[in-house]
């Protein structure tokens, strides 16, 4: 599967985005999909994930009551939107997917084999 990020730009603080990871592929709705994101100088860390089997959902506690991911398996996509954005939000925002993620690996990075080429949030304050 081919994965593809966008939505990303430059917002203020408090303001909102919506990331879309549009996927290749008629076995999209078998994948488990995640966000991970990465601020300059950090690493990579994980912002949430929706599960292909039910739809669970899990978040960062960062981002917790934040931002909600969703999928539209019609459409292969799957989005974030990111409400009440803070400076420390701004990072490269990536879309993983795997089918064979188990669910205590969720947030692990090393869980998912399909990455798409990321893109940039910046928020401003």
């Amino acid at each position: 599967v081919q994965l593809q990020a966008s939505g990303g730009g430059l917002v203020q603080a408090g303001g909102s985005l919506r990331l879309s990871c549009a996927a290749s592929g008629r076995t999209f709705r078998s994948y488990t999909v995640a966000w991970f994101r990465q601020a300059p100088g950090k690493e990579r860390e994980f912002v949430a994930v929706i599960r292909w089997s039910g739809g669970s959902t899990y978040y960062a506690d960062s981002v917790k009551g934040r931002f909600t991911i969703s999928r539209d398996n019609a459409k292969n996509t799957v989005d974030l939107q990111m409400n009440s954005l803070k400076s420390e939000d701004t990072a490269v925002y990536y879309c993983a997917a795997d089918r064979n993620v188990i669910l205590s690996q969720n947030t692990r990075i090393s869980a998912y084999d399909y990455w798409g080429q990321g893109t940039q949030v910046t928020v401003s304050s």
